[in-house]
């Protein structure tokens, strides 16, 4: 599977999510919002006051990006961005990947600490869910470092990776959006972003492993594709038939990190399976 880059020179790209017909994503060091074409056209949208993270889509296309540490999710509307929802009230730390359901309810990871990390941390790591409504409560707990998060296309699955737990937990989501512990599956060296294919499987940007990997639901190594030198910070599929895979990486190190030392490329390679669900 070889590589092909699509774009180059960034700081720190996160948030993938493929949109109406571009790969949609987050700048963080920069604080802002891009999209990109399949032909590699960049397009800059907003900038922010606080750092993005997390990207979602609304069923009606609004965008909704998540800021880390105003803890706060913003939809972007007609080159605009408003608040959406506060989740400062409820968050116990900073907040950190996020995903929209194709219902439209928002799923929110809360690390439960304020980053950078404490050395003493435990799994104080939550998930928030902000309803359409505009309800918000936690519907899960017990996560170590909650990171990148997915949902399957017929929105009963919920899938997180635990970039401390070195796993990914495995949810049932139930009518109402709570979410039910199925388990915990695989095992890689600090997992970010992820996403979902129609077989099931999830392909993991392991930042530890310079990879991204894909496993099957037992947690089974099915495919890796190693980004020598570089962290693996997000994937999504995407293209037209959703068998185009969008690798984002950074050469960079976690000492580099709080130097604000950065440099972010996205890669992509055709898959045989396509995606499904969110993102």
């Amino acid at each position: 599977m070889t590589l092909r880059c699509v774009l180059d020179g960034g700081r720190y790209y996160e948030g993938a999510r493929w949109h109406a017909g571009r790969l949609w994503f987050v700048d963080c060091m920069e604080r802002t919002l891009l999209s990109l074409s399949l032909s590699g056209e960049c397009e800059q949208h907003a900038k922010f006051d606080d750092t993005p993270c997390g990207l979602g889509v609304l069923p009606d296309g609004t965008l909704i990006v998540l800021t880390m540490f105003r803890k706060r999710l913003l939809a972007y509307r007609d080159g605009a961005l408003s608040l959406y929802a506060d989740l400062s009230g409820i968050a116990t730390g900073t907040i950190d990947d996020m995903i929209v359901d194709g219902l439209g309810r928002a799923y929110v990871g809360d690390l439960g600490f304020d980053l950078p990390p404490p050395p003493d941390r435990d799994a104080p790591g939550r998930i928030i869910l902000a309803m359409p409504d505009g309800a918000i409560r936690v519907v899960a707990d017990g996560l170590r470092f909650p990171n990148g998060i997915a949902v399957s296309a017929d929105n009963s699955r919920l899938v997180v990776a635990e970039m401390d737990g070195a796993c990914l937990a495995d949810y049932a989501i139930e009518p109402n959006g709570d979410l039910k512990l199925r388990g915990r599956f695989g095992f890689m060296k600090s997992p970010d972003g992820i996403c979902l294919d129609q077989d099931g499987a999830v392909w993991v940007a392991a930042f530890g492993e310079d990879a991204f990997i894909r496993l099957d639901a037992a947690g089974r190594e099915l495919q890796r594709i190693e980004v020598l030198g570089r962290r693996a910070l997000a994937c999504a599929l995407g293209g037209a038939e959703r068998k185009t895979l969008f690798c984002l990486s950074a050469a960079t190190s976690y000492e580099e990190l709080r130097q604000r030392k950065s440099s972010a490329r996205i890669d992509a390679v055709d898959v045989e399976v396509a995606g499904a669900g969110y993102p």
